[in-house]
C-alpha cells in the first residue's frame, strides 16, 4: 500500500478538502509544483490558478484558487486560500465579468502603481481563463 499525503484546503468560508491523497499540484507564486508524501518542508504564496488533487485510486478534483499560501511540513500539505472554488461550482459568466471588471480597472487606473497592480490581476485572471479553457 502506497503512502499518502495528508492534504487540507481551507478558504475563509469553509474547509473544502481534508483527507489523504496521492499528490496535489498547486499554483505557487514561483511556478506550479506537485507535492507528494515526504516533500521537503516549504512555504509558498499562491498565484491565481488551478489546484489539482489526485486521490488515492486515481480520481481527480480540480479547484480554482486565488491568493493565500501553501505550507508543506512532515504532517502534510495545508493550503490556506483567500478564495477557493471547486471547478464544478465555478460560475463561468461571473468569472467573465471579473475579467471585464479587471480590464476596466486597468484602463481607469490613475497612476502607474495602480495600473501595474490592476494589470497583474488581469494577467492572472487571463491565465486562469486559459487553464479553464484547456480543462473543458
Amino acid at each position: 500500500m502506497a503512502e499518502l499525503l495528508h492534504f487540507e484546503l481551507v478558504s475563509p468560508e469553509r474547509l473544502l478538502f481534508s483527507g489523504d491523497v496521492e499528490q496535489v499540484t498547486i499554483p505557487g507564486s514561483e511556478g506550479e509544483m506537485t507535492v507528494l508524501v515526504r516533500h521537503a518542508p516549504l512555504i509558498t504564496t499562491l498565484k491565481p490558478g488551478l489546484l489539482l488533487v489526485r486521490k488515492d485510486g486515481g480520481g481527480e478534483e480540480r479547484m480554482f484558487v486565488r491568493g493565500g499560501f501553501a505550507e508543506i511540513n512532515p504532517q502534510g500539505l495545508t493550503v490556506l486560500a483567500e478564495e477557493a472554488i471547486p471547478l464544478a461550482e465555478l460560475d463561468r459568466a461571473a468569472f467573465a465579468q471579473r475579467i471585464k471588471d479587471a480590464e476596466e480597472d486597468v484602463s481607469d487606473a490613475t497612476d502607474d502603481e495602480r495600473r501595474r497592480k490592476a494589470q497583474e490581476v488581469l494577467d492572472h485572471l487571463r491565465q486562469v481563463e486559459s487553464a479553464l479553457s484547456a480543462t473543458v
